[in-house]
């Protein structure tokens, strides 16, 4: 292209507006570099205004501070062991090295504070687990911190799906969010737009030097990056075509992703020869079915058994989230799971599901009734009559799960023997008794929180061709690049904290600074 052809011009052009993408324009601005971030949507935030915020960095100062002991040794023994060799170890000690030293570089700044939120691993079993987790925290903060900029951070979940009011109070993914826009607010050099979709990468011989964006308008402009273009858009999830070319598991409608998170900047790697890894891949988890037909992410369950189309239980209920789905997703591959599957419990609470946490509010219940989502009845016998189960193995599936809680022992599926497993049981038994009638069932589907398969990197963030070569001044991370945790999920916080470290090396890669 001519010099006069171009829209714009930078130094590093960062595709995306989430907590790694953020990251990694606050690094480079900081470092002194001219940073553009084009956003495909009308918000700043992408999934990780929607999420707790958790950050899952072991050992890092704010840990340190509240007595943490845990040891870096111990923290690769536990990732190491569940990771695996599925992703190169270079990345993998990338991720554990840099976590702390992010953390140090954010704690500079005064606009960013965090705290210890206790968090248990979600392997417990494995060697070197933390029962009180490696997991932080954005600090709350008061919407006054932050002015206008709340006009353009995407707003929660229950305020954007279902209508609710703003919080008081900034918190989790948002406070972070919003932390990360009033810093780069006071970096000249930072320039944020929004409803600029990344349709096309720009090469230069063998470097990519920018990218061609689509506005609202439907223009087509291109944005020159002299250092690098860092794509750090989130995953696909929302687009169904790339699901099922890919064969993620789900659907579109059932992703808790933004309605942007289509990968359009993936496929642009795509088309000018990136290598991909894990494209099948999402971080699941079980998801109650609503009214409007969306399954959405659904934990804090503190009653209630999962059953499959034989009316048998087929999991521990109160596994994370990712390895229930994981499992969900394998009994559907046999044939024995169907969709939707069925929570079974008792009246004790009311007849609500007792799950506390379902992303997007409950409705109301009549709702769930009419659509055939939700079904109450006097015996356990006209219960599996009403979600089409065999009634003997139904009431011999509940008999036996009450005999576990008494006993306070799930000998077919653990449940409670991990300490995530008690976590929302306030460290007691998760093992619920179904003895109060009427009985309930509820319905569940699949949901994610995206999908993990991307761009293959370098531990610098540098984005790889299918031979293996480094693409200059080509970057990738979070949910646009293949997940450094491979097909596991170690602790909450991974995916946006692995996101930020190598929005953060790539933007000292380009800086000069590796």
């Amino acid at each position: 292209m001519t010099e006069s052809s171009w829209y714009e011009e930078c130094d590093v052009l960062v595709v995306g507006s989430g907590g790694g993408a953020l990251t990694g324009a606050y690094t480079a601005a900081r470092e002194g570099l001219s940073v553009i971030v084009v956003e495909a949507t009308d918000r700043f935030g992408g999934t990780t205004a929607y999420s707790g915020g958790g950050l899952w960095f072991p050992c890092n100062a704010v840990l340190r501070r509240a007595g943490d002991d845990d040891t870096p040794a111990d923290a690769r023994t536990y990732y190491y062991s569940i990771v695996g060799d599925r992703t190169p170890r270079q990345l993998q000690d990338a991720f554990l090295a840099t976590g702390p030293r992010l953390v140090d570089y954010l704690e500079a700044d005064e606009d960013f504070e965090f705290v210890v939120f206790p968090w248990p691993d979600y392997y417990g079993s494995a060697p070197k687990a933390r029962g009180s987790g490696r997991h932080i925290m954005p600090k709350p903060l008061a919407p006054d911190r932050i002015g206008a900029l709340r006009d353009v951070l995407r707003p929660p979940l229950p305020v954007e799906r279902a209508g609710e009011p703003l919080p008081d109070q900034i918190i989790g993914g948002q406070a972070l969010i919003a932390r990360l826009l009033l810093a780069l607010s006071k970096l000249d050099s930072a320039k944020l737009l929004r409803e600029m979709v990344c349709e096309q990468l720009i090469r230069d011989g063998d470097t990519v030097v920018g990218a061609v964006m689509t506005g609202r308008d439907g223009r087509s402009t291109a944005i020159r990056a002299r250092r690098g273009v860092l794509i750090a858009s989130g995953g696909f999830e929302r687009n169904q075509q790339m699901r099922t070319r890919y064969g993620v598991p789900g659907a579109a409608r059932d992703a808790m992703g933004p309605a942007g998170n289509l990968g359009k900047a993936i496929q642009a790697g795509i088309d000018i020869g990136a290598d991909t890894d894990l494209m099948s891949e999402a971080w699941w988890s079980p998801g109650l079915t609503h009214p409007d037909g969306t399954s959405t992410f659904s934990l804090w369950f503190t009653g209630g058994i999962f059953v499959d189309k034989g009316g048998e239980r087929f999991v521990n209920e109160s596994l994370p989230y990712d390895r229930l789905g994981r499992i969900v997703i394998d009994r559907m591959a046999e044939g024995r799971v169907g969709l939707p599957y069925w929570m079974i419990y008792d009246d004790r609470a009311g007849e609500r599901p007792p799950v506390q946490s379902t992303s997007v509010p409950i409705g109301r219940t009549e709702d769930y009734r009419r659509a055939g989502l939700w079904h109450s009845a006097d015996t356990l016998e006209a219960l599996a009559e009403e979600i089409g189960v065999p009634a003997d193995r139904l009431t011999a599936t509940v008999k036996r799960f009450n005999a576990f809680a008494e006993s306070g022992t799930d000998s077919d599926f653990h449940r409670g023997d991990e300490p995530y497993d008690r976590f929302f049981a306030n460290g007691g038994s998760p093992l619920v008794p179904i003895e109060k009638a009427p009985f309930h069932a509820a319905a569940f589907g699949i949901s994610d929180l995206g999908t993990k398969g991307g761009l293959r990197t370098d531990a610098c963030a540098r984005v790889l061709d299918t031979t293996g070569n480094v693409i200059k001044g080509l970057y990738a991370a979070g949910n646009s690049m293949a997940a450094v945790s491979g097909t596991v999920y170690p602790g909450g916080g991974n995916p946006i904290g692995s996101c930020m470290v190598f929005s953060h090396l790539a933007a000292l890669d380009m800086a000069g600074k590796p």
